[in-house]
């Protein structure tokens, strides 16, 4: 019988040969492992340019009342369109911070910075968005933007200071006439609202909180309407009432209802809870105001009845469109909008309050769903003018609600609280606060239908590395 062991241990010695060359030979090169992995990003110069350039903008939208969403997609669209794709930005009412990451061998960048509120300039507003239009379309690079970003930020208002406190007393006079005032009560509204914005004016120069101006506020247009009154200032019939309605609506038109709900819709809730807190201090203030008002006055003066239901029929409602649209056109002028924004705000504030009136004289249902219906209206028509271009959504947004703000509904709420009891005081301020509401959720779902689809979330594909070796 033939020995094959020999064969055998050949084969054996073979194979481990085989295995131990495999075993000592080299992979393949692990170089790629080492890739940076995220977007390629310039340099932290360039970097931080391109931060600061978007933070300077969103500031600008903050400070006008513009909603968080909003100012969020706009920063990040910027940041996009100077060479940035990965960038996170979180904005928490009073600050704002955005973040461009850049992979996991170089730092991230960040960069915080305060919102400053000003006085409303719609004009500035309108300046600061042909500069984002500019950057978006490519005509100018990031150093070229922050230069007119700066030129349209320091730029004096377009009107005097006096056009702005004439804007306010001609919103005051407006509202007492849509209200049902007679001439002298418009005229007395008018009067008072200017005096109030000119004391105003000094007590912000001094630093005084907003809150105390509004108690300053608040007490000064009932304390001037009810001495008037007192002295005989009002023939019978006049409603006098009508003028601190009037008053009030104007006060309570520098409050950003409308952002904190579509901040509270989209998503942002610690913003919308800052904004729902000075909401709600404010209005406090306004209240404490009037109350104080109303009781000092009754001490010197016969009672001031609080003004009835709001007239109707159709010659009423002819002449309430015409000061709806005025007073929609004297809040664009009194927050410095451009002179051909003045009719486009006037018809936003007619159609809005149009809508309303026949909404509640024709089909008959309550002040809080006709409120939010005529809302809508308001929201389409900035929509619209947001694709025709030409005028800032935000001067039809805030224009075209003036008109329907419950300064008649919150009147009569403090002056039962003052005067009839506690209990029919906090339904009627409940009313005010539905209605409030109502006006905010109705632009905001308005603006949604006629907005530019946005997708749900943000991604940011990387490109692959190549395999290759270089």
């Amino acid at each position: 019988m033939p020995d094959h062991s020999p064969h055998f241990a050949r084969r054996v010695r073979s194979k481990l040969r085989r295995e131990a060359h495999e075993l000592l030979q080299p992979g393949p090169p692990s170089m790629q492992l080492l890739w940076p992995i995220g977007p390629q990003v310039p340099d932290d110069a360039r970097v931080q340019e391109v931060l600061d350039l978007c933070m300077r903008i969103g500031e600008v939208l903050m400070s006008s009342g513009e909603s968080v969403d909003e100012t969020t997609h706009v920063m990040l669209r910027i940041a996009a369109a100077c060479g940035l794709s990965a960038v996170d930005v979180d904005i928490t009412f009073t600050s704002m911070t955005i973040c461009c990451h850049r992979g996991m061998t170089a730092a991230p960048v960040t960069s915080m910075r305060l919102v400053q509120y000003r006085s409303l300039d719609l004009t500035r507003l309108l300046a600061v968005g042909r500069v984002i239009d500019r950057i978006e379309a490519g005509v100018v690079d990031v150093r070229t933007a922050a230069t007119e970003l700066s030129e349209a930020v320091s730029a004096r208002h377009p009107y005097p200071r006096w056009v702005a406190t004439v804007g306010w007393a001609g919103l005051a006079a407006s509202i007492a006439i849509l209200l049902g005032g007679a001439l002298i009560t418009g005229l007395t509204a008018f009067a008072v609202t200017a005096v109030i914005d000119r004391i105003g004016r000094v007590l912000n120069r001094r630093g005084l909180p907003q809150f105390f101006q509004q108690v300053v506020g608040g007490a000064l247009a009932t304390g001037a309407t009810v001495t008037l009154f007192g002295l005989g200032a009002f023939p019978p019939g006049t409603r006098p009432s009508l003028v601190i309605a009037a008053t009030i609506t104007v006060l309570l038109s520098g409050l950003s209802v409308v952002g904190t709900v579509q901040d509270a819709i989209t998503g942002y809730y610690v913003t919308a809870a800052g904004r729902a807190v000075e909401i709600a201090l404010l209005s406090a203030g306004l209240l404490v105001g009037v109350v104080l008002g109303l009781r000092v006055g009754l001490e010197f003066a016969p009672p001031l009845e609080v003004a009835g239901e709001l007239p109707s029929g159709a010659g009423r409602f002819g002449l309430s469109l015409a000061a709806a649209a005025v007073a929609a056109a004297c809040f664009a002028l009194a927050g410095y909008a451009p002179a051909r924004s003045l009719l486009a705000a006037g018809i936003a504030g007619a159609a809005g309050w149009g809508t309303y009136g026949l909404v509640v004289q024709v089909v008959g249902i309550g002040p809080v769903p006709a409120t939010g219906i005529a809302a809508v209206v308001v929201g389409l028509a900035a929509g619209l003018f947001r694709r025709g271009g030409g005028v800032p959504p935000l001067v039809i947004t805030l224009a075209g609600i003036t008109p329907l703000l419950p300064g008649f509904s919150a009147y009569r709420g403090f002056y039962q609280l003052a005067v009839e009891g506690v209990a029919d005081g906090l339904v009627t301020i409940t009313l005010a606060l539905g209605i409030g509401l109502a006006l905010a959720a109705g632009v905001a779902f308005g603006d949604f239908l006629t907005g530019p689809r946005r997708p749900g979330g943000r991604t940011v594909s990387d490109p692959a590395p190549d395999a290759s070796p270089a």
